[in-house]
């Protein structure tokens, strides 16, 4: 792990609406602006948050939509955009665009990300956690080893670790939900990375889907969507993160 420097966050933009609840802002990861979509329950708060980052495709209407899902269960939600303003539509495009995206730069963004939620004023700076899918879902990990102050991860088939002294950073109890029929994660890496953050006194649940593969949860991936295991992955989503940051 690469050791990141502060970074100064400043809010300077907050315009065009994406859904009744969303809104586009900018803000400082180190020299650079970036842009995300933050979503916010009614209310003045203060709410729990989280950081929500999306699939190899980039930041589309459907990860927009899991982060406005998600503010509708009462929590401040930022939609990251890591790929700066690229959607993919192929997955040829796709595993381009993510191949380009520099991992220190990356994990950079993401960290402004959480310094952003904090600075809110309708945030619980101390209830703020991380969720993704695919590639989304192993950098939610990444938050959760960068970030000591996470309280909560979720991550839906992504790539996961297992160096022991990467995972005694995490404080963050993980809610991991993968496919049995995954090639690309498999069951036997999913038990190792269980086993490895148990053994560490860490708290983690996973629950592993008999008949779904990568991306289950996504009605776009056509013949790998699994409607009901999508379902029950849902209700575990809302469940687990209403016990860790609503407490």
């Amino acid at each position: 792990m690469k050791t990141l420097c502060a970074v100064g966050i400043v809010l300077l933009l907050a315009v065009t609406s994406f859904a009744a609840d969303g809104k586009s802002v900018s803000y400082k990861s180190g020299d650079e602006t970036v842009q995300g979509v933050l979503y916010a329950p009614p209310g003045k708060g203060p709410f729990p948050a989280l950081v929500v980052i999306h699939e190899w495709w980039g930041l589309n209407d459907w990860v927009k939509d899991q982060a406005s899902k998600l503010a509708d269960q009462g929590y401040i939600t930022l939609a990251v955009d890591l790929y700066r303003g690229k959607v993919a539509t192929t997955p040829d495009e796709a595993h381009e665009i993510m191949r380009g995206v520099p991992e220190d730069r990356a994990k950079r963004d993401l960290h402004a990300a959480v310094e952003l939620l904090k600075s809110q004023p309708n945030v619980k700076p101390d209830r703020i956690g991380s969720i993704g899918w695919c590639m989304g879902g192993g950098y939610a990990l990444d938050v959760a080893l960068q970030e000591p102050t996470l309280a909560a991860t979720v991550i839906n088939y992504g790539h996961l670790a297992t160096d022991t002294e990467a995972l005694k950073k995490i404080n963050a109890p993980i809610l991991g939900l993968f496919g049995a029929q995954d090639r690309g994660i498999t069951p036997d890496d999913v038990h190792k990375f269980e086993q490895a953050l148990k053994q560490l006194g860490k708290k983690i649940d996973i629950k592993i889907y008999d008949d779904a593969g990568h991306g289950f949860e996504n009605p776009n991936n056509k013949d790998g969507y699994r409607a009901e295991d999508t379902a029950d992955a849902w209700k575990r989503i809302v469940g687990f993160l209403a016990m860790t940051l609503k407490k």
